[in-house]
Formats: C-alpha cells, sequence, structure tokens
C-alpha cells in the first residue's frame, strides 16, 4: 500500500494540463463513486462508473480499494482512460493476494476538476489520512469555504498537511475529530464545515457517503444485483447515470445532510440535526453539469431541459427558419424550443467528439481556433437562413462570440442566441469554478450589451420562475414503480443567477488561497 502522495513509490507524474483556458460552459466540478460489493470487480466497476462521470472533471483521476485488512491506492493527472489500465484494476482488486482471485470488498473513485488548489499529483484525489480510528481515503465533490480556518485549527493542534487541497482538509478532520465512529466524526464535519462537500469515504472495513446538510451537490444510492455467487451490492455515485453504467439500479437520492455507513452488516442511515440550513441543491445541476440521462430529484434532466425549452420559447419568441443547438449540452432544450416554436430542429454545428475542454491563450485568434477545433458548422443547413441558436449558458462570453461568427461565416443571414438559464452574474463558490465576478459578462454588461459584444441580432435568456417551473416538473417512475416525490419540492440554489448565497461565503475566496497560505 502507498496511499501518502509524498511515497517514494509513486509512478512518474503525468504532464498537467496547460492553466489557462476557456471551456464551453463553467468549468465543472467532480465526480465521486463508492461501490461496497464483496465478490464482485469493485475497482472496474469503479472505473466504469468514473467513465461516465468524466464529464464533471478531466483533470484526474484515481480509485482506492480495501480487502478489508488494508487501503489502497492508485491516482494520477489524466483522463479516466489514461489513468487505469488493465494491470492497475487487477492490482486494486486483488490486495494482498497478488496474483490471486479479486478480494477487494469496496471501492471508491473520483474524478476531478480542481475548485480549490492547483491541478498537481499532490492534490488528486482520494486522499488519504490516518487517525485513531485507522486509515481512510476520501473523495469530495464541492468546495468547503471555511477550508483555510479549518486547516489552521487543525495545524495548530499539530496536525500536518501535505497538499494545497481543501478535500484534505475535510479527510484529516474527519481522522482527528472526536468520535467513538466514522460516522460521529463526519458528523461533527456537518456542524463545523460551510460550502458543499459530497464525498465517498473508504475504510478498511466500511464505506461512508455523506451530502452536507445544505445538499448543494447531487449523490444517488442504487443497489448491485447478485452475480456469480456473489450477494447483492451497493454504490453511490454523483449521478444515476453512473450508477448505471456499473449496472446498479437506482434506488434513491441520498438526502441532504444524510451519512450512510455501508459495511458487513448491511446500510445505516443517519441523518444529524444541524440548526439553520435548508436544502438548496444547486439549480445549475440541471441546466448543464449533470448528464441529460441522469434523474435527480425525481427528475429526468433530459426531459427537464427540453421543458426549459418550451419555455424559453414562450418567453422568447423569434422569427427565424429553424433552431440549432450548442451540441452537446443544450441539445434537449434546443429540441423544446423548436416544438414550442412550430419550427424545425436542426444540427447546424458538428461537434468534434474527440476534443474535451478547449484550451487557448487570451488572444482572439486563439479563441476563434479553439471553437474551430471543437465545432464545424453545415453551411448547407444555415445558409440564408434566420437561425435560433441554444445554448446552456454564457459565462464569460468569449467562445459564444466566436460560435455566432462561425454560423455568419457559413452563410447564416441572422442569429438569435437563446440561453436557457438566466443571466449568470455571480459566481460559484460551492465547487464550480465559474471565475471572478469581473469575469462574467452578465455582471459586467447589460442585455443589448452582451448580444453586442456576441455579435448576435437578438438574445434571450430564460428567466429565474421558467427554469424553476421547468425543473418543478412531473416526477417519473424508477423501472415501472411508484413515481419519485415531486422534483422540484426543495429549494435550488440560484446563487450565480440571483447572488443570494444559501450559506455564508467569503468573496474574496479563490481556488489557490490554500497554496499560498
Amino acid at each position: 500500500m502507498h496511499p501518502d502522495p509524498r511515497s517514494s513509490r509513486e509512478l512518474p507524474i503525468l504532464p498537467a494540463a496547460p492553466a489557462c483556458y476557456e471551456p464551453h460552459g463553467p468549468r465543472e466540478e467532480c465526480g465521486v463513486i463508492g461501490i461496497w460489493a464483496p465478490g464482485h470487480p469493485v475497482a472496474r466497476l469503479t472505473y466504469l462508473g468514473l467513465h461516465a462521470l468524466q464529464h464533471r472533471g478531466q483533470e484526474s483521476a484515481g480509485i482506492a480499494t480495501t480487502d478489508g485488512n488494508g487501503l489502497h491506492l492508485h491516482k494520477r493527472l489524466g483522463l479516466v482512460s489514461q489513468v487505469f489500465d488493465r494491470e492497475t484494476i487487477e492490482a486494486l482488486e486483488q490486495g494482498r493476494d497478488r496474483g490471486g482471485e479479486p478480494v477487494a470488498v469496496a471501492a471508491i473513485g473520483h474524478t476531478r476538476y480542481s475548485t480549490t488548489g492547483s491541478n498537481t499529483l499532490p492534490n488528486v484525489q482520494p486522499v488519504h489520512a490516518h487517525g485513531d480510528l485507522g486509515e481512510l481515503m476520501l473523495g469530495h465533490n464541492g468546495n468547503l469555504t471555511n477550508a483555510t480556518w479549518l486547516r489552521d485549527e487543525l495545524s495548530e493542534q499539530g496536525v500536518d498537511f501535505v497538499t494545497a487541497s481543501d478535500t484534505e482538509v475535510l479527510a484529516r478532520f474527519i481522522a482527528h475529530a472526536p468520535g467513538r465512529s466514522w460516522s460521529q466524526r463526519v458528523a461533527r464535519v456537518f456542524h463545523r464545515a460551510t460550502g458543499a462537500f459530497t464525498f465517498t469515504m473508504l475504510t478498511e472495513r466500511a464505506l461512508v457517503a455523506a451530502r452536507d446538510p445544505v445538499g448543494f451537490r447531487p449523490l444517488a444510492l442504487g443497489r448491485l444485483p447478485a452475480a456469480d455467487g456473489a450477494p447483492a451490492g451497493w454504490a453511490v455515485a454523483s449521478e444515476s447515470a453512473a450508477l448505471d453504467a456499473m449496472g446498479a439500479q437506482f434506488v434513491r437520492d441520498v438526502a441532504a445532510g444524510e451519512i450512510l455507513t455501508i459495511d458487513a452488516d448491511g446500510v445505516r442511515s443517519e441523518h444529524p440535526v444541524v440548526h439553520g440550513t435548508g436544502e438548496h441543491l444547486c439549480i445549475f445541476e440541471f441546466v448543464y453539469l449533470a448528464r441529460p440521462d441522469s434523474v435527480i430529484d425525481g427528475q429526468l434532466l433530459y426531459e427537464a431541459r427540453m421543458r426549459m425549452g418550451r419555455e424559453l420559447a414562450r418567453e422568447h419568441p423569434a422569427e427565424a427558419d429553424l433552431v440549432i443547438a450548442v451540441p452537446d449540452s443544450a441539445i434537449p432544450a434546443a429540441i423544446g424550443y423548436a416544438e414550442a416554436a412550430g419550427l424545425p430542429y436542426r444540427e447546424g454545428l458538428i461537434k468534434n467528439r474527440y476534443v474535451g475542454r478547449t484550451f487557448i491563450q487570451p488572444a482572439q485568434q486563439s479563441r476563434d481556433e479553439a471553437v474551430r477545433m471543437k465545432y464545424n458548422p453545415l453551411p448547407e443547413v444555415v445558409r440564408d437562413k434566420r437561425v435560433v441558436m441554444v445554448d446552456d449558458s454564457i459565462v464569460r462570453g468569449t467562445t459564444t462570440g466566436p460560435t455566432v461568427a462561425m454560423l455568419r461565416r457559413a452563410g447564416a443571414r441572422e442569429v438569435h442566441v437563446r440561453i436557457h438559464s438566466p443571466q449568470m452574474a455571480y459566481p460559484c463558490y460551492m465547487g464550480v469554478d465559474t471565475g471572478r465576478r469581473s469575469e462574467l459578462i452578465a455582471a459586467t454588461h447589460d442585455l443589448d450589451g452582451i448580444r453586442r459584444a456576441i455579435g448576435a441580432d437578438s438574445l434571450g435568456y430564460l428567466s429565474r420562475d421558467g427554469l424553476i417551473a421547468s425543473v418543478r416538473g412531473p416526477a417519473i417512475a424508477v423501472d415501472g414503480g411508484t413515481p419519485l416525490p415531486v422534483g422540484g419540492a426543495a429549494p435550488f440554489c440560484t446563487a450565480c443567477f440571483d447572488g443570494r448565497y444559501p450559506t455564508d461565503v467569503p468573496l474574496e475566496l479563490d481556488k489557490y488561497a490554500l497554496e499560498r497560505g
């Protein structure tokens, strides 16, 4: 075993991604996986689940396993397919029985986009911590807004840190908190930490999964069927689509403020009472962050996004000939817009599936080149047409403008931009790297100023009320069973649109604060 990032046994570090880039939308966050399934290939299933969560972070990935006697870890910079191969997966599953049958009984996995701490190997998750109850590995989705204070407090108690990640702060806080069980120590986090922290945690003999009391980030619980003589198991993941990839049946959402402990005795659920909190699930999970085939809060996101498009067409109609989407995240909304507007939906932009994040330099020429690398227009579709281009958001405007210009070069007579979310005028401090407020175009321009900046003939955003109404659609049933609770029953965090943060945030917070500290 070598969980410590300082270990000399670490393999060569892969080159880090360039620090300056512009993704299509907000820079994503992280994805977490947890599996308790003795007799199942837990590392391989975790690998499959991480593939399904790759959209939530492309900087690094890691898997930790336990065979009941010790923890084992492999993590690197890069995509999931770059970090793992058959040999590493087999080594994680064989544990101490190298060369024999799989003996690992549980695993956690993580795929990361850095929202606190830079993209370096020591900050890659899962992270390791050790206390009087034993060792743990932890993978985290979210952002602790008081990580600096917690780290200072722990440092004064003699706790050492080896990374600049708020995840290590979270892991070491749990390892050194008072409590006779891991769940009691996690409950202490609920009372002391602020911000977003959905996580999976692995000890030698248990899997612990938790969602902070505000419930900023989602977490789904699933059931793995019995197979090849192995009993049924349990799985948790940031999105239900990852459960599907692992062959698990979605059971329910993990509730805000819930702690799950899964071990040989089954699943135990605890809900520590934390005063002054209420659930505020990030509404941007529905707009952009999560996959359209995931179910969150009783809503299939594909259908929710179609409703957003229909409402957008009612709020902001356009005299046009056809509707296109900026692929892939805006496709369901564009279809919904076209249906409500009575216009044909066409593919006007073809996405290069082998281009993930768009790495660019600040120069406008580089931005144009980046957009051309990612999208290619179909002149035969848009030539001499009045086009409605539907997209999920405009963050800085530096990719929307080049995309509009690309359509004009392809012959579009008019380009009407429609966004199936409100104007993003405030930064996110809860695990999505949107940038500072001064970088957000909606914070520095009025509506017509944004339209002129992106070069559109007209511009319309879905209203906040329209978005919430779209998310609060009819609940769905899972596998023909009883419908899940009505979607949208819980309040949402809409702070990136209206600046109303559900919890206190230090407005000067940025992702490198712990490195400078």
